[in-house]
């Protein structure tokens, strides 16, 4: 397949640079094969989209504050985006400086904190910070907004960048299309008898990286840490048994569930790292439904909603939603999308 196939025209009107009054003022977008064309609605309405029976399950990744500004020892500005943490001192970072740095380059940020590039990881770097990564990011960072939001992070945005339920710290990005959810919704979700349950996966920058290879196949995505407990499997076993449907929130949900699902295709209790890279022809195992924001062109993430819902199906949405200005990226609008061939 060729990368070229998941582009589309986004007027950059459309780009979200701020999020909506309240969570709730989302519009949701419902692409059902068995309705037609896309429907209009507002994500209030995903209660009554749904059943009693249904799951949804959430990705509860918090994030940190993980951008650190400071300069290399000429006085040349540096800019290290912390994306996963090894050790207390040790992390695997974005590095943005005139010049690429070399193994053994030193830099300084948090004021006068030391920090040593060890390597590089990929695109990325490993660095080694003289005191612990996260008192460094707790005392100095900021919130890494992402870079098609044009504007510095805000007071607003240490809580609307963050979904309600963010627990456990160590993302560089959110989960967006849980930004969504406010208390009340989620109320509502429960009374209409329908269940929820976590996984967490701490999202990395790399997911606003577009795929440069030419074709899809060749491109490798960068490594995630993830989370499934026993509970969240024990949930998903119980919502089949009953006929209900998984729902997952946001494509980092599904590389959890996908990357946790055994031959048979139920989940298992598992915690480590997934590269999983998710595009048309996949073999769904864990999902019925999913609840994602819409993606950037040319992205992993476009790929994986395509591989989910159909290429032409998705995109003709993607389309539908540009003519009805719906808001786009991670501020933006929700779409609520079933599979190609609904059913399992």
């Amino acid at each position: 397949m060729l990368t070229a196939d998941f582009d589309y025209e986004l007027p950059e009107a459309l780009i979200a640079q701020a999020p909506p009054p309240r969570r709730r003022d989302a519009r949701l977008l419902v692409v059902d094969a068995r309705a037609g064309a896309p429907h209009d609605h507002a994500i209030t309405d995903l209660p009554a989209l749904l059943a009693p029976g249904d799951l949804l399950v959430f990705n509860d990744t918090r994030v940190v504050p993980a951008r650190l500004h400071g300069r290399k020892p000429t006085g040349a500005r540096v800019e290290v985006l912390v994306e996963r943490r090894l050790d207390a001192h040790r992390a695997i970072a974005w590095v943005r400086a005139n010049r690429t740095p070399s193994a053994g380059a030193r830099l300084e940020v948090a004021d006068g904190v030391g920090v040593t590039v060890e390597g590089r990881d990929g695109e990325r770097f490993v660095v080694r910070f003289d005191t612990p990564v996260d008192a460094v990011l707790e005392r100095a960072g900021s919130l890494p907004l992402p870079p098609y939001i044009r504007r510095a992070p805000d007071a607003s945005d240490l809580e609307r960048y963050q979904t309600v339920y963010a627990r456990a710290p160590g993302s560089a990005a959110a989960p967006t299309a849980g930004l969504h959810f406010d208390e009340a919704l989620l109320d509502a979700l429960a009374a209409r008898g329908i269940e929820r349950a976590f996984v967490t996966l701490h999202v990395g920058a790399g997911t606003f990286a577009p795929v440069r290879t030419e074709t899809v196949e060749a491109h490798r995505l960068h490594r995630e840490w993830l989370s499934v407990p026993a509970t969240t499997c024990d949930a998903v076993a119980a919502a089949r048994a009953r006929g209900g449907r998984v729902v997952a929130v946001g494509t980092t949900a599904v590389r959890a569930l996908e990357s946790a699902a055994a031959d048979g295709g139920a989940p298992v209790p598992f915690e480590g790292e997934t590269g999983l890279y998710i595009y048309p022809g996949y073999p769904f195992r864990a999902i019925d439904g999913l609840v994602t924001n819409f993606h950037l062109p040319r992205s992993s993430l476009l790929m994986l909603v395509c591989a989910f819902g159909g290429r032409e199906r998705v995109l003709d949405a993607y389309a539908a939603a540009v003519a009805r200005r719906y808001r786009f990226f991670s501020y933006g609008d929700a779409m609520l999308l079933w599979p190609e061939a609904p059913g399992r």
